[in-house]
């Protein structure tokens, strides 16, 4: 309140005053003498000071101020700047008669006379302390807020003006994206986008959407300052003033890198699963179709082996018996590829020499690639033998040559090459040691990265319709995986095709190499007939057998099963031998053979098998006829099963 000069007024006018005065009492209004002196004293001083009028007026004002601001001589200041300027008004603590403090809201005005000389001063005081207090508290969250945002490393926590420039950074936003305060505010928020996403627009987009609908939420590839690459998480707020107006933007981001491998790595994990579920369901069932197959060509061959030794010698029917054959041992390598694939095979492991292999059907190579197409070869003088089946690879090796031969359609060259392998700890799908890697490629047309993939699965080919079983590189893996090592394809549409396979490294003392000059002596037939008990639960293999086994002479007790076959042997016949096969319902042929060697020990039992492996409790030292098994091979079994004396 400015009074620059003094005015007569009436006693109603006065009293006017008075009234109005001493009915506030939300401000403590009260006059003060040119020295500083208490003249007036309303009830809102009162309220506020604590103090009754008959208490304060005549004491100085000065008693309303701190120590502190007292010995700072506050009093005296606001005077001198009330009689200077006109007018005097600030914030402060204030003294309560009982000693407490209140921040009081102060304004100090002169009062002039009529000839310019100063009576006093007009002195108001509004209590703020609960404003104060308010403000002190938004003060405290505000710093507590700045503290939370600065101490969250996790998240880059930052704000943009409306034209999308930093204006503030966080910790965690100079962690992940590798920008200092210093370095990052004032520059525009498009800098952490990439080189493509900048020229879509997208961070213009990204404003515009928080803009028009108040937020934006995305997640995106983000750049950081040394040029790396993030999968980021982005939130966008639009921050409005009171009037409505787009004040600036929220920022909220955080790299989810790390989520992203994992759910990579968990999708890929489950892909990995479902094709080892697949690839082992169709496994047990070309397993189970290899087995029937056996079967059946078990007694196409040995029927036509039979029918061949009886028929009289005529020339037009010796062709067709020929082919017959022909046609059932196709068959039978194609059991093998299926049996191959399922890892059921029999192998007859030992150390090859690689490069001799190679040599030895290299005749055979070029006469099947024809003219059109050049074979190089590259081993280095010095490779490790591997363990596999010299057979099995020969046939797979042929397999690869054909396959690139056949991805030529206009010629080229096939390279067929080694080199020494070392698989680390890390190393997928192989165990660590050394392994030779023998690989086969191509210049034909390759394969597209889904081709590739399913290069392996059974029964999948791109020859056309009778141009190929779809086994072929089945069985390759096949024979690959159940030597203990991997198969791998390289394949890009026009470059060509590389199939590797890692085989196991033979160690000096380990399945020594079988030189011709070695090869075990035949073993000769026992002198005599024998009496020989077949158990078979197939009645075709099972007549199959007993007409090979009575056309060398032998004695034939059947049995279709298991118990059957204890049957007979209680029955007290004589039986020299028994020959039975492994897969039967109720009681497999390695029960059968355990039963027998509980109360018959020293009778001799052969099984008949297609599998490599045998289940579980199977004993796998029992010797075994491979099927589908020839008339000279189920001899061979029975002079060395006898000659060895069981």
């Amino acid at each position: 309140m400015s009074m620059p000069q003094s005015y007569d007024v009436s006693l109603l006018g006065e009293e006017r005053y008075r009234l109005l005065v001493d009915a506030i009492t939300d401000y403590a209004i009260y006059m003060l003498d040119a020295d500083g002196n208490i003249v007036s004293w309303n009830p809102g001083a009162q309220r506020f000071k604590g103090y009754e009028a008959w208490e304060i007026l005549g004491e100085h004002f000065s008693r309303f101020y701190t120590n502190e601001d007292r010995l700072a001589r506050l009093p005296e200041r606001a005077i001198a700047t009330a009689v200077r300027e006109g007018r005097f008004e600030s914030e402060g603590w204030r003294v309560r008669r009982d000693g407490t403090r209140f921040w009081a809201h102060v304004v100090m005005d002169p009062i002039w006379g009529r000839n310019g000389e100063l009576l006093g001063f007009a002195k108001i005081t509004r209590d703020l302390t609960e404003r104060k207090a308010a403000e002190a508290k938004l003060q405290s969250s505000e710093r507590q807020f700045q503290i939370l945002v600065q101490g969250v490393t996790d998240y880059a926590l930052y704000m943009l003006d409306p034209d999308g420039y930093v204006s503030n950074w966080n910790v965690g936003a100079e962690r992940i994206k590798g920008y200092s305060a210093a370095e990052i505010v004032g520059q525009h928020f498009s800098q952490f986008y990439t080189d493509e996403d900048r020229q879509r627009g997208e961070p213009q987009n990204s404003l515009e959407t928080a803009r028009r609908e108040g937020r934006m939420e995305k997640e995106g590839w983000r750049q950081r300052k040394d040029g790396s690459r993030f999968w980021a998480h982005v939130i966008i707020d639009a921050i409005h003033g009171e009037d409505g107006s787009i004040l600036g933007f929220a920022k909220i981001t955080r790299d989810i890198t790390e989520k992203l491998e994992t759910q990579k790595a968990l999708t890929q994990a489950r892909e990995e699963l479902f094709q080892s579920q697949k690839m082992e369901a169709i496994g047990q069932l070309t397993g189970g179709i290899a087995h029937d197959f056996n079967n059946l060509l078990m007694a196409i061959m040995g029927s036509l082996e039979i029918l061949k030794k009886r028929l009289p010698d005529d020339p037009g029917l010796a062709p067709l018996l020929d082919n017959a054959f022909q046609g059932a041992e196709r068959g039978a390598a194609l059991t093998q590829r299926m049996l191959a694939f399922s890892r059921r095979q029999e192998l007859n492991m030992q150390a090859v020499d690689l490069a001799m292999l190679v040599t030895g059907i290299m005749d055979f190579i070029r006469r099947s690639v024809g003219s059109a197409t050049h074979i190089e070869t590259r081993f280095p003088m010095e490779l490790p033998r591997i363990v596999t089946d010299q057979v099995q690879l020969e046939s797979a090796l042929l397999n690869l040559v054909v396959n690139a031969r056949d991805a030529m359609a206009n010629g080229g060259t096939i390279t067929i090459a080694a080199e020494e392998f070392m698989a680390h700890e890390k190393t997928e799908r192989l165990k660590p040691g050394r392994y030779v890697r023998l690989w086969v490629s191509d210049t034909g047309e390759g394969m597209d990265e889904e081709t590739s993939a399913s290069a392996t699965t059974p029964f999948f080919t791109t020859k056309g319709v009778g141009k190929g079983t779809g086994l072929g590189l089945s069985m390759v893996q096949g024979l690959t995986e159940q030597s203990g090592g991997k198969l791998t394809i390289d394949s890009q549409k026009g470059h060509g095709t590389t199939v590797s396979l890692f085989l196991p490294a033979a160690e000096p003392d380990e399945c020594p190499q079988i030189s011709e000059t070695q090869m075990p002596p035949t073993t000769e037939m026992p002198n005599g007939n024998f009496t020989v008990l077949a158990v078979d639960d197939d009645a075709l293999v099972l007549m199959n057998t007993t007409l090979m086994l009575e056309d060398l002479g032998h004695t034939v007790i059947e049995a279709y099963s298991g118990a059957d076959a204890l049957k007979e042997l209680k029955a007290g016949a004589k039986i020299d031998i028994v020959i039975t096969d492994h897969s039967m319902p109720r009681m497999t042929g390695s029960e059968l053979a355990a039963a027998i060697r509980q109360e018959w020990p020293d009778m001799p039992v052969v099984l008949a098998t297609g599998y490599a492996e045998l289940p579980s409790g199977g004993d796998n030292r029992l010797p075994r006829l491979p099927k589908p098994f020839s008339q000279n091979q189920l001899q061979d079994i029975i002079a060395s099963v006898l000659a060895s004396g069981g």
